[in-house]
Parts: C-alpha cells; sequence; structure tokens
C-alpha cells in the first residue's frame, strides 16, 4: 500500500492506494492550519488508516505534495518514526511525465503539477484544469503533456472570508449556492454573490483561455472542495473529479522506480 499524501492551505487529504489492484482503498482529510507534532501525525495516520479497514503496517511507501513547508519536517518525521519510511517530495526535478513550459517553472505549485499530470493522463489533452482550493487556479496542459499556461484567482473561502472581515456588518455565512439570485436577505445575497461570482469567473476564464490559446477544443476538468457546486451549474466544465489530486500524486510516485520495503 502506498500512502499518498497532499498538504494544502486547508486540508491535508490523505489516499491509501492498493499497488496490486492499481486504485484508491480509502481516501480521509485532517486539518492544515492546527500545529501538530511528529507523533500526533503518527497518531491521527495510524487511527484513520485503521478506521477504514486497512493495516498500518501494510503502508510501505508514501509520497507527499505539499504547498505549506511549515508542516513538513513533522510530517515527514511521523513518516520516519513510525511507518519506517522515508517518503518521496514532489518538488523541482522529480520525474512527473508533465512537461513545463512556463517563464519560471519553479514557481509552479506541486499541487498544480500533479492535478495537471491526473487530468492529462486520465482524461487527455488538450486540457484546462481547474483545482477550487484556498486559491482557484486554472492550468492549461496541451496535447503534448505540455503545462502551458496558468491563471490564479482568490478562492470561494478567501472571498468569503474577506467579506465579513472587512466589512463590519456582514455575518460570517454557510458558503452554499442559494435558492435563487434574486436575494431578499443579508445571508443570501452573499451567497448569491459568492456562487454565482465564481460560477461567472469560471465561465470567463475558460471562455478566454480557449479563445488565446488557440488550440481547438479544450476539455475541462474540475477538483477541489467546492468544485462540485461549480460544476453542477455551468456547462462550461466536462468532468468534476474530487480524486484528481491523489490520483496525479499516485500517477507521480509510479514513474519514480522506488524500491519499497
Amino acid at each position: 500500500m502506498v500512502l499518498t499524501i497532499d498538504v494544502g492551505n486547508t486540508n491535508i487529504t490523505v489516499g491509501v492506494f492498493d499497488q496490486e489492484k492499481d486504485q484508491m482503498a480509502a481516501s480521509f482529510r485532517i486539518t492544515t492550519k492546527m500545529p501538530r507534532t511528529s507523533d500526533e501525525y503518527a497518531m491521527i495516520l495510524t487511527t484513520l488508516i485503521q478506521n477504514n479497514n486497512i493495516e498500518p503496517g501494510s503502508i510501505n511507501d508514501a509520497i507527499i505534495c505539499s504547498v505549506v513547508p511549515n508542516i513538513m519536517h513533522s510530517l515527514e518525521g511521523a513518516m520516519i518514526k513510525y511507518f519506517d519510511i522515508k517518503p518521496i517530495i514532489v518538488e523541482s526535478g522529480i520525474k512527473t511525465g508533465i512537461r513545463i513550459v512556463t517563464q519560471n517553472p519553479q514557481q509552479i505549485g506541486a499541487d498544480r503539477i500533479v492535478d495537471a499530470v491526473a487530468a492529462y493522463e486520465i482524461y487527455g489533452g488538450p486540457v484546462i484544469v481547474i483545482d477550487y482550493g484556498t486559491a482557484t487556479t486554472y492550468d492549461l496542459v496541451d496535447a503534448n503533456g505540455s503545462f502551458l499556461y496558468g491563471v490564479t484567482a482568490p478562492g470561494i473561502r478567501i472571498s468569503a472570508k474577506a467579506l465579513w472581515q472587512d466589512a463590519a456588518k456582514l455575518p460570517e455565512i454557510e458558503i452554499k449556492k442559494p435558492q435563487s439570485i434574486l436575494a431578499k436577505e443579508t445571508i443570501s445575497s452573499m451567497q448569491a454573490g459568492l456562487m454565482y461570482g465564481q460560477i461567472g469567473q469560471t465561465e470567463y476564464i475558460i471562455r478566454k483561455m480557449q479563445e488565446e490559446a488557440q488550440l481547438g477544443k479544450i476539455k475541462v476538468v474540475a477538483t477541489g472542495g467546492l468544485g462540485r457546486i461549480i460544476a453542477n451549474e455551468t456547462e462550461s466544465i466536462d468532468i468534476y473529479d474530487s480524486n484528481l489530486t491523489l490520483q496525479g500524486i499516485y500517477r507521480v510516485y509510479k514513474k519514480q522506480n522506488r524500491k519499497t520495503k
């Protein structure tokens, strides 16, 4: 079994992949923002693995994709101390199967690279892959597997947080689609602005990327926590895949020719 770990700004998403069946056996999430020691990470991971009816001793390798450097020491320490595994880190120089041809390839986040790997290998190119995370990212991979362009926008939660933190009379709200865009009170008016604003942004950015790239028909694949809500509301997104990032990390792992314990 291989542990694939996606460390995002909001959540740590973990997948357990069965190498014999070449498929994901379980997945779960941990909050990122709470400081933890290596012992705490090990306890949480072990408990969640067991709760998914998987024996922790069956984990023979691990790979981590992270955009949060300050937790990596504790997380890597947990893998080494409790699982006896030195995890692979998705970083500059690692074999991915995707050629990054942007102006500064080292500035492309590891999460965007693994998303691009999964979208290209599973659904083919050219493809725009959208990740609705803390930031909303739009990345374009061509038919030859070259990562060409990327767009970065504030995520839905960042926009919501800005509303209730910077406008004194606006309350903290649940982020969801209201019954109608024709809101009659404050909470639903905020929900309408957030959700329909994100839908409009999505449709416009996709259209402009397609127009300017001039690559013909481009498939659009979305992932990320709130991505399903957006995908359900627009015809601009062809596929929503909640496990795209973990699938990408696993595919990068398979390219490393690593001997497991």
